[in-house]
C-alpha cells in the first residue's frame, strides 16, 4: 500500500498550514475576533476569506472547472487536518459545514441549471446554505423512514408542511436543501428539494441554544405551512431523496473526520507545549511517565483515525462507497476528539479549564461530534449489518491486476 501523497497536494498542505499559523492562530486570542456565538466574527472571517482566495487557497474540495483545486477525498483528508489546526480554519477556506458538504453534492447531481443558480453564489461565498432532514419526535432523526414531513404535488409544483430541528447554519442561509415525504413507499418515497430564504410558506420558529459554541447561523427549528417548491427544484427526481442523502451523508462524515483530526492534533500540541515547561515538585510534567502515558496513547490513536480517514477516502476516490469504512472512520474519530480535548485539559489544569486556551471551547464542541451525522450506536449497527452479511469476508483485503 501506498502511503506517499502527490507533490501537489504536499504543496497545497503546506501552503494551508502556513495561513493557519500566520493568520488564524494569532486570532483565537482576540475577544473581538468572536462574534456572540463563539465563532469567528463575520467581518474578520470575510477578512480571512479574501486573504485565502488571493492565496489561490479556495474550495480546495471542489473540481476545478467549480471553481476549487480538485484535490479528491484523499486530498481534502490531508489538506482538511491542516486547516483544522485552528477552531477557524474549515470556514475561512469555505470548507466547513454545511455548506462543504451541500457544495459537493450539487456539484455530484445538479444539473447545470442547478449549478448555476444554487451552487455558484456559495461557491463564491456569497451565500451560505443548510441541509433540511432531522424532525423532532415522532419525526425522521436517524431513521429516515420515520420522516413526517411531507411534499405534496400541486400542478408543477409541490406544496410542504411539517417541521425540522437541529439544522445547522439555517439562520444565516440563503440556499437549502430539503428532504421531505413525497409518498409511502419505503424506497422511493423521500424526496429532495431545493428552496430559498425569501420563499413564502416556512419559517424559523427558534435558534436552539446548545451546549456550543455554535456554526454561523446557529441549529434551528423550522415550521413548514404551505412552501410552494417548483419541480424543476428537485435534485435528481421524485422519489430520490435517499439516493441524493446518501450521496451527500457518507462523504460529509468523512470530512467531519478529517477536521477533527486536525482539532485532536491541535489538542496534542497545546498539551505538549505546556508539559515541556511546566513543573512540578521539580519535576517537569513532560517528564512524568503517567503524562508520557497519556500523550503518547493519543498520538497513537491519532494516527489510527488517520489511516481509518485514509482507507475510506482511498475507496472513495476510486469509485467505491466505503460505508463501513466512513462509519469505523466516524465512530473512532468522533469518540478520539472528545478524549484528546479531555486529556489536554487534564495535563493544563487549571488552564485548561479557562478560556487562556481554546481547549475549552474544543472540549464543549467535541461533544457533539458522536451525535452528528449518525450516533456512534447507529454507526455501530451499520458495521454489524456488514459483518452479518459478508462473515469473513468483512476482513478481506483487495487483490490487485
Amino acid at each position: 500500500m501506498d502511503f506517499t501523497i502527490s507533490p501537489e497536494i504536499a504543496d497545497i498542505r503546506d501552503r494551508i498550514a502556513a495561513f493557519v499559523e500566520t493568520h488564524l492562530l494569532p486570532l483565537e486570542s482576540d475577544p473581538a475576533a468572536f462574534d456572540p456565538h463563539e465563532n469567528i466574527a463575520l467581518d474578520v472571517l470575510e477578512q480571512m476569506r479574501e486573504k485565502a482566495r488571493a492565496e489561490g487557497l479556495w474550495c480546495v474540495q471542489l473540481k476545478r472547472e467549480t471553481g476549487g483545486l480538485g484535490l479528491g477525498k484523499v486530498g481534502m483528508a490531508v489538506c482538511y487536518e491542516a486547516m483544522n489546526r485552528s477552531i477557524f480554519g474549515p470556514v475561512t477556506f469555505n470548507s466547513s459545514a454545511p455548506d462543504d458538504g451541500n457544495m459537493l453534492l450539487l456539484e455530484a447531481i445538479g444539473t447545470e441549471d442547478q449549478k448555476a443558480r444554487w451552487l455558484k453564489p456559495v461557491v463564491e461565498g456569497k451565500v451560505r446554505s443548510a441541509f433540511v432532514m432531522t424532525e423532532p419526535h415522532p419525526g425522521a432523526g436517524s431513521d429516515p423512514g420515520m420522516m413526517q414531513t411531507r411534499a405534496v404535488k400541486d400542478g408543477d409544483a409541490y406544496i410542504v408542511s411539517g417541521r425540522k430541528w437541529f439544522i445547522t447554519g439555517a439562520e444565516d442561509a440563503a440556499h437549502f436543501i430539503l428532504v421531505a415525504r413525497t409518498s409511502d413507499d419505503e424506497r422511493r418515497g423521500h424526496t429532495a428539494f431545493l428552496f430559498h430564504r425569501d420563499d413564502p410558506g416556512w419559517e424559523i420558529v427558534r435558534r436552539i441554544p446548545i451546549m456550543g459554541p455554535e456554526e454561523h447561523g446557529g441549529h434551528c427549528e423550522l415550521r413548514f405551512d404551505g412552501l410552494r417548491i417548483p419541480a424543476e427544484n428537485v435534485l435528481l427526481e421524485e422519489g430520490r431523496g435517499m439516493k441524493v442523502t446518501q450521496t451527500r451523508l457518507g462523504p460529509a462524515r468523512l470530512s467531519h473526520c478529517m477536521r477533527w483530526l486536525g482539532l485532536s492534533k491541535r489538542c496534542v500540541e497545546i498539551a505538549h507545549g505546556y508539559a515541556d515547561q511546566r513543573m512540578g515538585f521539580g519535576v517537569r510534567l513532560a517528564d512524568r511517565e503517567s503524562v508520557q502515558l497519556m500523550l503518547g496513547e493519543l498520538a497513537m490513536q491519532i494516527e489510527i483515525g488517520r489511516l481509518l480517514v485514509m482507507k475510506a477516502a482511498w475507496e472513495i476516490d476510486r469509485g467505491g462507497f466505503a460505508q463501513k469504512e466512513v462509519s469505523m472512520a466516524k465512530i473512532h474519530v468522533a469518540n478520539l476528539l472528545h478524549k484528546a480535548a479531555d486529556t489536554a485539559i487534564q495535563i493544563n489544569g487549571a488552564r485548561g479549564y479557562s478560556k487562556d486556551t481554546v481547549l475549552e471551547w474544543i472540549y464543549r464542541y467535541a461533544r457533539q461530534a458522536r451525535l452528528v451525522d449518525g450516533a456512534d450506536e447507529v454507526h455501530k449497527m451499520l458495521i454489524n449489518r456488514h459483518l452479518t452479511r459478508d462473515g469473513l469476508d468483512f476482513y478481506r483485503w483487495e487483490t490487485g491486476e
